[in-house]
C-alpha cells in the first residue's frame, strides 16, 4: 500500500526538540509569508505557495526514502536529523524572490549570503544547529565549488537530503497537482502551524 503524504503537523511530530518548537514559531511568525512565497522563480514549485509546497514534499520524500533504504542498510543519522536538514534548506526563499518587469528574480544579495541568512532567522527562534547538521544544510544543493576527489563534503546526511530535494525540484518540479495528484493526499499550499497565536490572531501578521 502506499506511503501516505504526511501533513505538516504529522510531519513536525517527528522532530525532535528544540527543533518542533523552534520551527513551529517560525511558522507561527511568519505564517502567511510562508504560504505565499514561491518555491524559485522558475524551476521548481514557481507559483504563489510553491515554497510551503516545496518544503512539504521533500519532507515527505525523506519519510519514504528514510524507511525504504533504512531497510537495506543503517542509515548514520536520525530521520529527524534529516527532516531539520530539510525544513532549514531554503528558509531564506520566503524573503529571496522580488517582481522585476513582470517577472520573478532573486534578490542578490539574500542569494549569496542564504546561509547565513538560514541561520540567523533559526537564531531568531532560539536554535544553533549542531555542527553536523549545519553543514548538512549548507551541502544540501550539492558539492559545487567545494568539490574535490580528495575528499568528501557531503556528509551521508547531506547526500541524503540532497535525495530529497532533486527528488522534489527536478523529478516532481512541477507536483504536488493543483488537483488529483496521484500521490493521495498531496496537495497545493497546505501548510500550517501546529498551534496558533495566544491571542487568537493571524498566525502570519
Amino acid at each position: 500500500m502506499p506511503p501516505p503524504y504526511l501533513s505538516f503537523e504529522e510531519l513536525l511530530q517527528r522532530v525532535d526538540q528544540p527543533f518542533q518548537s523552534a520551527f513551529n514559531q517560525l511558522l507561527v511568525e511568519h505564517g502567511a509569508l510562508f504560504r505565499s512565497a514561491r518555491g524559485s522563480s522558475y524551476n521548481h514549485q514557481a507559483w504563489v505557495g510553491g515554497y510551503a509546497d516545496h518544503i512539504l514534499e521533500v519532507l515527505n520524500a525523506a519519510v519514504v526514502l528514510y524507511d525504504t533504504l533504512g531497510q537495506l542498510r543503517p542509515l548514520p543519522f536520525s530521520l529527524s536529523d534529516a527532516l531539520v536538514v530539510l525544513f532549514v534548506h531554503d528558509l531564506e526563499k520566503p524573503w529571496a524572490y522580488e517582481e522585476v518587469g513582470g517577472a520573478w528574480r532573486r534578490r542578490e544579495g539574500l542569494k549569496a549570503n542564504a546561509h547565513d541568512f538560514r541561520l540567523g532567522r533559526l537564531a531568531e527562534a532560539g536554535i544553533t544547529l549542531p555542527s553536523a547538521l549545519e553543514r548538512a544544510v549548507f551541502f544540501v544543493e550539492g558539492e559545487g565549488n567545494h568539490y574535490t576527489n580528495r575528499s568528501r563534503a557531503m556528509s551521508p546526511l547531506a547526500a541524503f537530503c540532497h535525495m530529497c530535494d532533486v527528488t522534489s525540484a527536478r523529478l516532481w518540479h512541477d507536483h504536488p497537482m493543483e488537483r488529483d495528484d496521484p500521490w493521495v493526499g498531496a496537495g497545493r499550499s497546505h501548510v500550517e502551524p501546529v498551534v496558533s497565536t495566544d491571542d487568537g490572531g493571524d498566525p502570519g501578521s
